[in-house]
């Protein structure tokens, strides 16, 4: 199974998660990493190129922090530009149908903290709906979430622990 990565962080050089994560599964067979801010650093996205790559690949997973409790910026342009009706939703809209989509996220805030009476008041299932509800509009099957919380008491080990248990979760078979 083909897998690619789309990495979002307007940061990721001062990301010590998603950078591990991402050098990580640069590390594996089958799995294409597309870090999307060095790709796109003017935010203009190429509709075709980002298809192309789409259709070459078996699972998409969306890897990125929790920003404001969605994807950072330039993920969400990405969605507006690339999956358009006709392409991927819609009557004729099908080139997605059958593909898997999975979501590895990153919060700076604890587990504690996302959940109904906490700082948050909802949880991190309540906030990723609209990424479930893309899956579901795109015919994608929508895999279990790779979460990573209170990111910023993670030392160095927890760090390379949570990479690798990203890793193989990318490469289960659901």
């Amino acid at each position: 199974m083909k897998t690619l990565v789309i990495a979002a962080h307007p940061n990721m050089e001062g990301s010590l998660v998603n950078k591990t994560w991402m050098n990580r599964l640069r590390e594996e067979e089958d799995v294409t990493v597309h870090e999307l801010y060095a790709a796109y650093p003017d935010g203009k996205i190429d509709m075709e190129r980002e298809q192309e790559l789409l259709l070459a690949h078996d699972r998409i997973v969306f890897q990125f922090p929790l920003y404001w409790y969605s994807s950072p910026a330039l993920l969400k342009e990405w969605q507006d530009v690339v999956l358009t009706y006709g392409w991927a939703y819609g009557a004729e809209g099908t080139k997605l149908n059958g593909k898997e989509f999975m979501l590895a996220i990153s919060t700076g805030g604890p587990e504690e903290a996302y959940q109904a009476g906490g700082y948050n008041n909802y949880s991190l299932s309540e906030l990723l709906k609209p990424f479930q509800a893309t899956a579901n509009l795109t015919g994608m099957r929508y895999l279990p979430v790779f979460k990573v919380q209170g990111v910023r008491m993670l030392n160095e080990a927890q760090v390379k622990e949570s990479a690798e248990a990203l890793a193989a979760q990318i490469k289960a078979q659901f």
